[in-house]
């Protein structure tokens, strides 16, 4: 004996918290080997088992494995390195759990049967690249024969998500949902109108100008906001600014033609998808949401019909 204090497993027990049971299973897997052992035959341990035991139960409850932890207590291989490797091993656990979560929550969301949770949890493992073919896929429908038009390659990088790295649950679930829609030939059909009837309208080059929803937003929201009815003569005036701003932007004469296209636009745009896909992009991309273009859309529709059948001063 060179008198240093020696700990029977007992010791250890009500030093350490742990049972006697994992303490004798840890020596017996060489992690914490005893120090020698009592005239009587049994383990004694020096006073280094300790810290190496409380070690031990902190990398367990790190979720680490023991041949790694016996690496690491036996000095073969540095703390921070086995401690790196097992961060990186969680991070991706984590993101499985994250994606696995937001499926089961989207599928208790919509109440759908067994196919749609596994076209849902399909959407949600998708590839980066694979995520990319399916977009690239829906802006083409899209845009076909517009790409090489100036303003046009704008437009579509506005439309396209890029989930990050490290989505957030909410993230994936928007692309789950975001996917779904850019899989929808219907969706894809009325996005193909709204941009081609843009087209109509711009048919000039240079920078992206506003489209008629973007007028109508902004010139209805002050009339929301303070509850003004449509069909009142408080309204006229918003219906004259925004056939106005739209002749402008068409190169047209506000008449009834004119607003006649007008009305078949806002049409094809107030399509509730539309407000939820650009709701969902900014969800996916991390941008601010800019609002729902429904309501503004239906109080300028109403408007403008009201007054369809007056005539329009020259």
């Amino acid at each position: 004996m060179n008198g240093e204090t020696r700990y029977t497993i007992g010791d250890l027990a009500r030093r350490t918290g742990l049972s006697v049971k994992t303490i004798r299973y840890y020596a017996d897997r060489g992690i914490v080997p005893p120090t020698d052992r009592s005239p009587a035959g049994y383990r004694r341990y020096g006073p280094d088992a300790v810290a190496r035991l409380e070690l031990v139960r902190t990398l367990r409850d790190l979720g680490v494995d023991l041949a790694a932890i016996r690496r690491v207590v036996d000095h073969e291989v540095p703390l921070a390195e086995v401690a790196a490797a097992h961060a990186e091993a969680l991070a991706v656990q984590i993101r499985v759990l994250r994606l696995r979560h937001a499926v089961l929550i989207a599928a208790t969301r919509r109440g759908g049967g067994a196919d749609e949770l596994e076209l849902l949890h399909t959407l949600a493992r998708l590839s980066g690249h694979e995520r990319r073919r399916l977009v690239d896929d829906f802006l083409d429908a899209v845009f076909d024969g517009l790409v090489t038009v100036l303003a046009y390659p704008g437009i579509m990088r506005s439309l396209t998500p890029e989930l990050p790295d490290e989505p957030s649950a909410a993230q994936i679930q928007a692309w789950v949902e975001l996917a779904e829609l850019a899989r929808d030939p219907d969706f894809r059909a009325g996005m193909r109108r709204l941009v081609r009837q843009y087209a109509a309208d711009h048919d000039v080059p240079g920078l992206p100008r506003p489209d008629a929803v973007a007028v109508v937003r902004d010139a209805v929201a002050p009339a929301l906001a303070a509850g003004v009815d449509p069909t009142s003569p408080a309204a006229d005036a918003i219906v004259e600014t925004v056939t106005g701003r739209y002749a402008q932007l068409s190169g047209q004469s506000d008449g009834a033609d004119l607003r006649r296209r007008l009305l078949t636009r806002l049409g094809t745009a107030n399509d509730p998808r539309r407000d939820r896909y650009l709701d969902l992009l900014a969800v996916v991309n991390g941008w601010p949401t800019g609002g729902q273009t429904a309501p503004a859309l239906d109080w300028f529709i109403r408007a403008l019909r009201g007054r369809m059948s007056e005539p329009h001063p020259a």
